[in-house]
């Protein structure tokens, strides 16, 4: 008779400790102030990302990817054992800790992330030593069209859009040539009119992409991603 061994299943770190606890305080406090935030800048004539001065006006909004986005994310990267990631647009860190997690949980890895707001790339950096996953992580301050132009890994296994939508584009310009191939790229927001030129050149054949759309929802409202394959 054989005795079959079953192993164990392991716990994601973003379902327990301090990811978790990080996680959920940061998620309760973008509760409390980003819709205050957003009616703040509303009133200011800040209604959508459109306008000039828009991010500036919502510097103190979390802004976060959706719960059950930072899950993809986190599922994105650990099933595609992806070793390096690239984020453009860290602000308070939520969608980073999911990224940092799936690379703890593969074993290790670098994360680059980007953000142009300096209180926030400050507050992100305490936010992933909080949960103890600041050593996977280095946060750019400045425009990412120059802070992602040098210094990334020769081979990038996924990368997270999730800045200004006009730049979702130039940004993948500069990362494309260390994309490898079945390369994972997630785009929030694409439903927005800024990233309507990614959309258009990742959703063209000639220039080797495959990708899909799907929706969150948050707050009441319909977020679009577009989930992008390097062929």
């Amino acid at each position: 008779m054989t005795t079959q061994m079953t192993a164990t299943p392991s716990i994601a770190t973003i379902t327990t400790g301090r990811v978790k606890a990080t996680l959920d305080r940061l998620y309760a406090e973008t509760l409390r102030v980003d819709p205050l935030v957003r009616q703040a800048a509303q009133r200011d004539g800040f209604g959508s990302e459109a306008d000039a001065g828009f991010y500036r006006a919502m510097r103190d909004a979390y802004m976060p990817v959706t719960p059950d986005m930072g899950n993809l994310l986190y599922l994105l990267v650990r099933s595609s054992g992806a070793r390096s990631v690239i984020e453009y647009g860290t602000s308070f860190g939520l969608s980073t800790l999911f990224l940092a997690a799936a690379l703890r949980d593969n074993g290790g890895g670098v994360l680059i992330s980007t953000e142009i707001e300096a209180h926030k790339a400050a507050q992100a950096r305490l936010n992933l030593a909080e949960a103890g996953l600041d050593d996977l992580v280095e946060i750019r301050l400045g425009d990412a069209t120059h802070t992602l132009a040098e210094g990334c890994p020769d081979v990038i296994d996924f990368v997270l859009l999730d800045g200004a939508k006009s730049d979702y584009l130039p940004v993948l310009k500069i990362l494309e040539p260390r994309l490898r191939t079945g390369a994972l790229i997630s785009a929030d927001n694409s439903e927005m009119a800024g990233a309507q030129a990614f959309v258009d050149y990742v959703r063209e054949p000639g220039n080797g992409y495959l990708c899909t759309s799907l929706f969150t929802r948050a707050l009441g409202d319909y977020h679009a991603n577009q989930i992008v394959m390097r062929g």
